[in-house]
């Protein structure tokens, strides 16, 4: 009887510590991503497929040449920031959205002078590119 219980808390024990060890892989990945995103910047890299999170820092004005994007500016845990273009005519718009504000995210990183553009937050209607997404509050938008 005292072998069953102890192999009961031994198992018990071991289950709580993979537990622990299923967090992890996400803040690695938070960090990772961050590091992916400096790297392509350093190199200038464009066309890269990225998924992070980041804080806004400003809410900017609609770009209403051609296909409608909201706009915005994410901070990364990295201090890097990230202009956000998300295209308003294949997504819905992320509304409320305020400076602080959290959002996760996934898409295609291009790179420019100021920290990089992050765009395809959406599906592709032709089914051709990866489809993005991004996350604020518990809700995704593509």
């Amino acid at each position: 009887m005292n072998k069953l219980l102890l192999g009961a808390l031994l198992l018990g024990a071991l289950l709580f510590l993979q537990q622990e060890d299923w967090l992890a892989p996400a803040q690695v990945e938070q960090s990772q991503s961050d590091s992916v995103l400096a790297q392509a910047f350093r190199d200038q890299r464009s066309d890269l497929q990225v998924r992070g999170e980041g804080r806004v820092v400003k809410v900017l004005p609609d770009d209403l040449e051609g296909s409608r994007h909201q706009r915005f500016i994410l901070e990364l845990g990295s201090g890097q920031t990230l202009l956000v273009a998300h295209n308003i005519d294949l997504a819905p718009r992320i509304e409320g959205l305020r400076a602080g504000d959290r959002v996760e995210f996934y898409g295609e990183y291009e790179w420019n002078a100021k920290g990089g553009v992050l765009h395809w937050t959406h599906r592709d209607p032709r089914g051709r590119h990866p489809a993005g997404w991004l996350r604020h509050e518990g809700r995704t938008y593509q």
